[in-house]
């Protein structure tokens, strides 16, 4: 099953400077695995020590974010969208 994911631009680093990636998972879990298998060092960036998204990271699976859903058990079907946000700050 192919999820789209869609890669900010401080993550791109870890994809070989591509803004999209296309990764298998049938959750937001075994896509994260799924995106570092294919993009060596970026779990580390996405995910924390107890294997988390970062509280500075959104994510987003059809423009839902995973935090009013099932969080990383959010279920993932065929030809879905994955956003990867990092929060902005400013004054």
């Amino acid at each position: 099953m192919a999820v789209k994911v869609l890669i900010p631009t401080p993550l791109q680093k870890y994809t070989q400077e591509q803004a999209t990636v296309e990764c298998q998972g049938t959750n937001v879990s075994e896509l994260i695995e799924s995106l570092e298998s294919n993009c060596p060092g970026i779990k580390q960036r996405l995910c924390d020590e107890q294997g988390k998204p970062r509280r500075f990271l959104n994510l987003y699976v059809n423009g839902e974010d995973i935090r009013l859903l099932e969080n990383t058990e959010t279920k993932l079907n065929d030809g879905d969208e994955v956003s990867i946000v990092t929060a902005v700050a400013g004054g």
